[in-house]
């Protein structure tokens, strides 16, 4: 299973790590490239030599997205620290790239109720 992941701050990297180590592979795309350090903490070797793959880029554009292979996703997380920017690309992953499984990362429990 590919599994595209945006957002490597705790909680996407936390899953990054766990689903590769799960024997999946794992795309991660995030806008600052200092949060690479993240996907290295948990394994014996760098993120790229397990498999892993990691795109600097800013979720929002599509091309980011296709770089960092939505194209051929299996799965998607959206998980970066802002409500708003998961919500919209997890609707460009499902709707615009038919994704067949979506996960959003929702912190607001107003909007989490609602969206669920």
């Amino acid at each position: 299973m590919f599994v595209l992941i945006v957002g490597a701050g705790r909680v996407g990297s936390a899953i990054a790590t766990a689903t590769l180590k799960a024997g999946h592979e794992v795309s991660v795309l995030d806008e600052d490239p200092i949060s690479h350090e993240r996907l290295d903490k948990e394994l014996d070797i760098s993120w790229e030599e397990a498999g892993g793959q990691f795109t600097v880029g800013t979720a929002l554009e599509v091309e980011a997205l296709k770089a960092a292979g939505i194209e051929r996703a299996d799965a998607f997380v959206a998980s970066t620290d802002g409500d708003n920017t998961n919500l919209v690309i997890a609707q460009i992953a499902q709707r615009r790239f038919e994704v067949p499984k979506v996960y959003v990362r929702v912190m607001d429990p107003a909007r989490a109720s609602w969206y669920a």
